[in-house]
């Protein structure tokens, strides 16, 4: 049995809401309100879900970059929340991240070397000559030559900037790596290049990922399991093909019914028009106004093995 790298419980972010002249709280904004899921070593648990679902503030409180409200992150066994920042910073070694905007995540005045050199001197591993040849090695890796460690982050494409990225998540050999839409801000004829690139890495060095994206297509391309996120909360989550094959909630089921299609002839059928994207029926809103229902917001419930539902008609 594979072991469980990752288990994440009940996670919650509430930002504060203010108002008037002193900043008084009139309320919170619940960007991240009860999420649970599991990773196991060597897999890719993709997340998915439309802007603003809280996605990607889920992947940065997991590193701490964001400070949780509430729940239970253990790593390995470890609780991270109740790490002092000295302690985090060591476990950091072993989960890194990989930015959605390989240009602003790169420091334009350090070069490729300095960049790549940093975690190492952050962490404490090898000496100078050793970190070096590091960032040699890795930047081989990662399908970059040598001779680009001297240059600076504008003088790369999109494609290669963002492979500097994932060389920079790898260098202090982590076993858990997050990619928050790594690959959204490249071309299409990149981003499988990139995405590649991911899945060859991921069988040289045994890593875990957490890969978050809006984009459907990219995460069955890459993941082992999906998760579904609607107003920040995990709606579905099951093994890749239950996903796409046979989805069961119906925000799944408007998400896949809003990938374009290249047929013609499915949209003069009117296929497409068989769910409105962003017009839930009434009864599957799971927000407090909903009264007629005992419990307000509906938990996970295994429908069948390793497929998840929350939905109040199920």
């Amino acid at each position: 049995m594979t072991e469980t790298i990752l288990q994440v419980t009940n996670l919650k972010k509430h930002f504060p809401i203010t108002g008037g002249v002193f900043g008084k709280k009139v309320g919170e904004m619940k960007a991240v309100d009860g999420v649970s899921f599991s990773v196991k070593e060597g897999e890719t648990l993709g997340i998915v879900g439309e802007s603003g679902c809280g996605k990607s503030t889920t992947g940065r409180m997991l590193l701490r970059l964001i400070e949780p409200t509430d729940g239970q992150i253990l790593f390995n066994n470890q609780d991270l929340r109740t790490l002092p920042q000295k302690e985090m910073r060591k476990v950091r070694r072993n989960i890194q991240m990989v930015f959605q905007d390989p240009f602003a995540s790169l420091n334009p005045r350090h070069t490729v070397e300095k960049i790549l050199e940093e975690p190492l001197i952050v962490h404490g591993i090898g000496d100078t000559a050793e970190r070096k040849q590091k960032v040699k090695e890795m930047l081989e890796v990662v399908g970059l030559s040598s001779y680009h460690a001297k240059r600076y982050p504008h003088q790369f494409s999109g494609g290669q900037r963002q492979r500097i990225g994932i060389a920079r998540a790898l260098m202090t050999n982590p076993k858990l790596i997050i990619a928050d839409e790594p690959v959204s801000a490249l071309d299409v004829s990149i981003q499988s290049q990139v995405l590649n690139l991911l899945k060859d890495l991921q069988k040289e060095f045994k890593l875990t990922y957490i890969f978050i994206a809006h984009d459907l297509g990219v995460v069955r391309h890459i993941s082992d399991r999906v998760g579904v996120m609607y107003k920040g909360r995990i709606v579905e989550l099951a093994e890749s093909e239950k996903i796409y094959q046979r989805p069961m909630h119906p925000y799944t089921q408007q998400l896949l019914s809003a990938v374009p299609i290249p047929d013609p002839d499915y949209y003069k059928a009117g296929a497409a028009s068989a769910v409105q994207f962003g017009q839930l029926p009434e009864e599957y809103y799971v927000d407090e106004s909903w009264k007629d229902i005992k419990a307000d917001r509906p938990g996970l419930v295994e429908v069948e093995l390793g497929h998840f539902v929350a939905c109040h008609t199920r």
